[in-house]
């Protein structure tokens, strides 16, 4: 018996069979909540990533990873999201994105209108309040997203950055000031900041409008965690909240709250699912 029937016969046969796609921070920790049976009646159906897999999960393609699972997790960057996704909707699977930064660019925000028969759901990451913004944009009242992200100076050096932007972020310290390193829209800030501002992706589609959204990103040797300070303004109020995540152990790149967002979402999908918020 494989791997996998083992699970799924443990978990009854109407078991939600999950694929995933990408093995670093993120996809380690699905995979081992899903090993372990914190997600009731999901089971971990095979595992697809360039840089290897536990051979007893590894798939080779997107194709067969379709065939074999219910739904289809992505955690492997916006680059692999972009070229999976195509092929997943064609052939009628499921894909949960997490890298949702790659929405804005122009040659991949046409997914979301996909004919299908597949389907895109996306994580909610590491933020909150989506709900929200997506009820405000529905009255027909104008919103506006304000973002300010604050995170440690070494989560945010970038290939692009010349040697003395990449030097300073590196060598910052504690008691050293705060430091404004990004502040505009959040197609460029995902575009500059691909694996750290996917939460501004986010709010951009929740208003669905990119201009609506204003981010500013914070480099601080002084943050312990990863902050997000969200203002949504529209006809509805004014409301605030703030979010301090703390960084993933295996990425501070990544927030720690991302691994388990993807498994509530699972939880939600799942057939043994409690009544959710909606």
């Amino acid at each position: 018996m494989t791997a996998e029937s083992l699970a799924r016969s443990e978990a009854g046969v109407d078991a939600m069979r999950v694929g995933l796609v990408g093995y670093g921070a993120i996809g380690r920790q699905v995979v081992e909540a899903l090993i372990a049976g914190r997600v009731p009646g999901a089971v971990l159906a095979g595992i697809m990533d360039k840089a290897g897999a536990p051979e007893e999960f590894a798939v080779a393609d997107v194709d067969a990873l379709v065939d074999t699972a219910d739904i289809i997790v992505e955690a492997a960057g916006s680059q692999a999201l972009q070229e999976i996704a195509p092929a997943v909707l064609e052939r009628g699977g499921t894909l949960l994105a997490v890298s949702t930064g790659a929405f804005l660019r122009p040659a991949v925000r046409p997914l979301l209108d996909h004919p299908g028969p597949g389907r895109i759901i996306l994580s909610t990451g590491a933020i909150a309040g989506l709900d929200l913004i997506r009820a405000a944009r529905l009255s027909g009242s104008g919103v506006r997203v304000d973002l300010r992200t604050t995170k440690r100076p070494p989560a945010l050096v970038q290939p692009w950055m010349s040697d003395e932007q990449r030097d300073g972020l590196q060598q910052a310290r504690p008691g050293d000031a705060p430091s404004v390193v990004f502040s505009g829209g959040p197609e460029q800030a995902a575009e500059l900041f691909p694996a750290n501002l996917n939460v501004a992706a986010a709010l951009a589609l929740a208003v669905d409008s990119p201009e609506a959204v204003h981010v500013e990103l914070v480099a601080d040797p002084n943050a312990e965690r990863t902050r997000h300070e969200v203002t949504v303004t529209s006809d509805l109020g004014v409301h605030r909240f703030v979010l301090e995540n703390y960084p993933s152990p295996a990425n501070p790149a990544t927030s720690a709250l991302v691994a388990w967002a993807v498994l509530r979402c699972l939880a939600d999908l799942g057939p043994r699912a409690r009544p959710a918020f909606r």
